[in-house]
């Protein structure tokens, strides 16, 4: 079957209404003069996505085309959700599309052995996790193709994904290695003062790290009584977390070495460094930065950073804190979780099979 293409330059026209010109109305016309928007330098970005989108979704005519267009870049908030998804979705349509099958013909069969079967982009087994994350984003989409009438039944409602019983894998530090990071950090120069607060940052706040790459200067504020943090957290939550005096000193440090202290409130918290001549730019870090930020310093203080991430300070926060009997709720709302059975995942107390343990078999 071909690509229906005049499906979706039929989309494009409903996409490019008529726009009223700022002119005064025209009386020989009898009313006001429009101009017609024209497809072409400044298409938007999700008409030029459906040019790339997968050959079913074109196939399917122009109700397909706006629920893909309108769940992958309406729907999905989040950048690294919709990466994913779009990743899953298109992977599966593929397969689909070998399959010799159309959008209305997937079964649920097709979609469950789809999933049982699904292998890396390396060829190795998928896990449970990765499995779920697929299935979820086949049957969110296929949710949306029901709601536009492109299909009639949604395949992969009936379709059990992997059964996945998660204790939590990031692993946490203790609290001794948590200060040998800090302690060994140069802070002679504006980037390791930087680098000292970031970590100071997640370890104390138990922010995300895309959280704390986010922050911007007008995010670090004072109430009249105390300095906070204000976090702009994954699901649109925003946070307001105290700062305690040891990272307002850091903080402080930090804003005055770097002169970011004196720059517009809208402007990044934390920059990027111009290579290695230890002095930063104007462009705020990303997440991604902040990551590999903290595996290069978990590496000089002689941690294993392969194991380690930036989500392991979080994890050993929380750790932390119910060590010394602070009340789950109190820990849960630090932590920004919706359920404290998502708060208990980052418990590693008694986790660990000690050696004590392992002696006193009587074999």
């Amino acid at each position: 079957m071909e690509v229906d293409v005049i499906s979706i330059k039929r989309y494009k026209r409903s996409y490019f209404a008529l726009k009223e010109a700022e002119q005064e109305p025209n009386d020989e016309k009898g009313g006001m003069d429009y101009e017609i928007i024209q497809p072409g330098q400044n298409e938007p970005a999700h008409i030029k996505a459906l040019e790339s989108a997968p050959v079913l979704i074109k196939e399917g005519g122009g109700a397909s085309q706006y629920a893909y267009s309108e769940f992958m870049d309406a729907e999905l908030e989040n950048e690294h959700t919709r990466k994913s998804y779009r990743h899953a979705i298109d992977r599966f349509l593929r397969h689909a599309k070998m399959q010799g099958v159309s959008l209305q013909t997937i079964s649920p069969a097709m979609v469950g052995k789809y999933i049982r079967e699904l292998r890396t982009t390396r060829g190795k087994e998928a896990s449970k996790a990765t499995r779920k994350v697929h299935l979820a984003a086949i049957r969110q989409l296929f949710d949306r193709l029901v709601m536009r009438h492109a299909v009639v039944l949604n395949p992969a409602a009936s379709v059990k994904g992997p059964k996945l019983v998660s204790e939590g894998k990031t692993p946490a530090v203790s609290t001794e290695q948590a200060r040998a990071v800090l302690n060994s950090i140069d802070t002679s120069n504006p980037v390791g003062l930087r680098d000292r607060a970031i970590i100071a940052v997640l370890i104390y706040t138990a922010a995300r790290a895309g959280a704390v790459a986010k922050l911007k200067r007008k995010d670090l504020y004072s109430d009249g009584t105390q300095h906070l943090l204000r976090f702009d957290e994954k699901g649109g939550k925003v946070r307001d977390i105290p700062v305690r005096h040891d990272l307002e000193e850091y903080l402080r440090e930090y804003l005055e070495a770097s002169g970011v202290g004196q720059d517009q409130e809208d402007s990044g918290l934390f920059r990027t460094a111009y290579r290695k001549t230890k002095r930063l730019t104007d462009r705020q870090i990303t997440g991604q930065d902040v990551l590999r930020m903290v595996k290069r310093r978990f590496k000089d203080a002689g941690l294993p950073e392969r194991m380690l991430t930036a989500h392991t300070y979080r994890t050993t926060t929380i750790t932390n804190l119910l060590e010394q009997g602070v009340p789950l709720e109190d820990v849960q709302y630090l932590a920004g979780h919706a359920d404290p059975r998502t708060t208990r995942l980052y418990d590693r107390r008694g986790r660990k099979v000690t050696r004590n343990i392992v002696e006193r078999i009587s074999i």
